[in-house]
């Protein structure tokens, strides 16, 4: 054997016994698990306020097992997974892992800095993190986009916000958004294209968004909104679609923001096509209980006409009205419309499914909290085990609104079952119904007012009225405690009782002051949807005193203190679309006074007034109203304060008792005994944008008054036509509504006080 074999042999039982010992070679066969290396433990570093165990927990690999590369990568993946850490690293150590973790801080308090147009607990409603929850770059940058949104929902294209993380002690840090709202991003303008027949001044009325303008400070609708937007196409495709243009579309809305990020150019691309009028009309039933001519009469149009797809949509719903009322509650109606290009129309076929009768199971009531069921469940004009009926469902709607203790009232019916029986779900959502309501204002007629009231109209959530008010003008006061029971005895009967007590002073119309005090009962009850009735007692002390040397012969013997007990009847008829802003209807009132059950005065007195409304277009309102009244003394002379005056509000053109029977000497009036009067108005706009609500109006009144004891002094009593005519404005003003009118008297007897200019604003807040 040579050396040099000798060396090999050495060389190579050393490798191999160092290969043994390393842990390279452990098998037989090459391939084999000669590599594998199996865990004894895991080691943790770095962890604070998480527990070792719970990062062990995470790893893929359990001891006895082999570690790989892939599980090792797997494992930091997972951990990584949970957000708890800022860096994670793994390192294998012979047959151990060592993980060493650095963990994200905790949230001390999230701070808003640099907001001035949105509050604090606005934003942070918006955030996902909240304090003592782990801080995360990938939370914290899903937070921003959402505050982001926020601003440019409220028109803050131009916002900035920057986060920080301000370190404290135990791995806490405070979070802070500094913010830079930078200025409302308002649209400059807003263009149509495409538009022939509508011109664009015309559909910018249309659209809710508007340009921006000086006079919309108090309104966001020049703020530009992505939804806003969204709903304006919707509004164009309502417009032409009612003016029978049903090829319309808006091809594109596109909003573009100029470069210094301050305002919007909005462009509309629109595509009209033709006008399109009614083909064939026809209506579908299969029910032998609804006759065709029934269903026929809903029809809003005929052939020939526009085509207008509102007018079809209202027609849907006063058949489904129809079918309801005949307790076919579930019915569908499906319209088929088929244009004709060519000749320009659409035929309409209405496919009327009835369905089957349905009746009443449940009536559901939840959402109410502090009102009992009972105040809610008597507002229903229907009871369980009833047949449906849509009309009784919408009164129930409107009454329970109308009791004003919900912010938010849904009525719906749903299948209970079985395709007879429906279930009435209603939920309402409670407001409030606690007023404490302070009150100031300008009169030409009454001078600086100013009221206090304190009401609560749900009284121990039983439903009933209990108030207490405080009024101060320059020319009078009052005081009045009141209480109703709107369900009196369980019936529809609201009955409740006053106590007032009232100052008026005088002296400018009659040189005189009078005070009041005494307390009213009352009872009130419907007589159908329309009428409705009141009755009431009163009893007061009167007192006529602060009469002015000068005064009318007629007015000083009056002075003193006399009592009324007096019983009256009012009848109401109100067919109002709308109490504070009517279009259509007719409101009608005629109240009847007999004083004389007790008490120093007896009488007979009536009043009567009535004014009907008639829509013009859609935002002209015609109306016409009327009044009259009259007082029968029995026995002695009527008292001078039940006597009636005209002027001021009552006929404009004319002062505050300017019109009837005045001493010719002292310029009292005394007042008559009987009156009428007439008036016609029309409003309109007057060209401003409508959300000023600033509107004109144009208005001719008309009247007259007289009869009194003329053998009481010189007294002018005429009895002849007084007329004026004018014009004015009125204005939901921020702080209130505000109204004045300018009118000619054209019709006047000589001893009559006229004014050219009169006014009232005023505010509850």
């Amino acid at each position: 054997m040579t050396n040099a074999f000798k060396s090999f042999c050495c060389c190579f039982v050393t490798l191999i016994a160092l290969g043994e010992g390393m842990g390279f070679l452990t098998g037989t066969a090459f391939g084999q698990s000669n590599f594998a290396v199996k865990l004894t433990g895991v080691e943790v570093e770095g962890a604070q306020r998480i527990e070792s165990e719970t990062i062990r927990s995470y790893l893929l690999i359990k001891p006895g097992e082999e570690i790989t590369p892939q599980k090792l990568d797997e494992s930091l993946k997972k951990i990584f997974a949970t957000g708890l850490f800022a860096d994670v690293s793994l390192k294998q150590v012979g047959t151990r892992i060592l993980i060493n973790v650095v963990e994200n801080p905790v949230i001390n308090r999230i701070v808003f800095e640099g907001n001035k147009r949105i509050e604090d607990n606005i934003l942070a409603q918006e955030l996902q993190l909240k304090p003592r929850i782990v801080y995360t770059q990938s939370r914290v940058q899903d937070d921003l986009k959402r505050l982001i949104n926020v601003y440019r929902s409220s028109g803050y294209f131009g916002i900035s916000i920057d986060p920080k993380a301000i370190k404290l002690d135990q791995n806490r840090i405070d979070l802070v958004f500094e913010i830079d709202e930078g200025e409302v991003t308002r649209v400059k303008s807003i263009i149509f294209q495409g538009n022939k027949v509508y011109s664009s001044s015309e559909l910018r009325s249309v659209i809710q968004t508007k340009e921006s303008a000086w006079y919309r400070f108090l309104t966001s609708e020049d703020n530009y909104d992505p939804d806003r937007l969204s709903f304006d196409r919707e509004l164009l495709r309502r417009f032409y679609l009612g003016k029978g243009y049903a090829d319309f579309r808006v091809s594109s809305a596109i909003a573009e923001l100029v470069p210094d990020r301050k305002g919007f150019f909005i462009n509309f691309v629109l595509e009209e096509g033709e006008q399109y009028r009614f083909g064939e009309i026809s209506i579908n039933s299969f029910s032998k209980e609804i006759k065709k001519k029934e269903l026929q009469e809903a029809l809003d149009f005929n052939s020939g006409e526009i085509y207008n797809a509102e007018k079809v949509e209202k027609t849907i719903d006063k058949l489904r009205e129809i079918l309801k009322k005949k307790g076919f509650a579930f019915a569908k109606i499906r319209p088929k419309a088929k244009k004709l290009p060519k000749s320009k129309l659409i035929n309409l076929s209405l496919e009327v499914q009835e369905g089957r009768k349905v009746y009443v199971k449940r009536i559901n009531i939840g959402g109410n909290i502090r009102t009992v069921d009972k105040v809610i469940r008597r507002e229903f004009p229907l009871a369980e085990g009833d047949a449906f009926n849509s009309e009784s469902l919408r009164r129930a709607r409107r009454n329970i609104r109308g009791l004003g203790f919900f912010k938010s009232v849904e009525l719906r019916e749903r299948l209970a079952g079985s395709q007879d029986l429906t279930n009435i779900e209603l939920k309402v959502e409670e407001q409030a119904t606690g007023e404490l309501s302070l009150g100031a204002g300008l009169s030409s007629g009454d001078g600086p007012l100013a009221d206090v009231g304190i009401r609560e109209r749900n009284l121990l959530g039983l439903g009933q009225d209990l108030s207490l008010n405080f009024r101060l003008s320059g020319k009078s006061s009052q005081i009045d405690l009141g209480f109703t029971e709107p369900y009196f005895l369980d019936r529809k009967l609201s009955a409740g009782f006053d106590i007032f007590r009232t100052t008026r002073e005088l002296t400018d119309e009659s040189s005189f002051d009078r005070k009041s005090t005494g307390a009213a009962v009352r009872l009130g009850y419907e007589l159908s949807d329309s009428w409705s009735q009141k009755w009431e007692y009163r009893l007061s002390s009167d007192r006529v005193e602060n009469i002015a040397a000068t005064a009318s012969l007629a007015v000083q013997q009056q002075e003193g203190k006399s009592s009324e007990s007096s019983i009256i009847q009012t009848l109401i008829y109100d067919t109002r679309d709308d109490k504070l802003s009517t279009r259509r209807g007719s409101l009608a009132r005629h109240s009847l006074t007999f004083a004389g059950l007790g008490g120093s005065v007896k009488y007979l007195k009536n009043n009567f007034s009535a004014t009907s409304y008639f829509p013009v277009s859609d935002r002209t309102v015609s109306s016409l109203r009327v009044t009259a009244g009259h007082l029968l003394p029995i026995g002695d002379e009527a008292r001078i304060i039940d006597r009636f005056t005209l002027g001021g509000r009552s006929l404009r053109g004319f002062q505050t008792a300017g019109v009837g029977p005045r001493d010719r000497a002292s310029k009292d009036a005394v007042g008559g005994e009987w009156f009428y009067t007439a008036s016609a108005q029309l409003q309109f706009p007057i060209g401003l944008p409508s959300e000023l609500q600033v509107k004109g109006r144009a208005f001719s009144d008309f009247g007259a008054i007289g009869k009194t004891d003329t053998s009481l002094g010189t007294i002018d009593d005429a009895s002849s036509l007084r007329g004026a005519v004018g014009f004015g404005f009125s204005w939901e003003s921020p702080v209130g509504p505000f109204t004045i009118d300018f009118s000619k008297v054209f019709l006047k007897e000589s001893f009559d006080q006229t004014e050219s200019i009169r006014f009232d604003l005023g505010t509850r807040f």
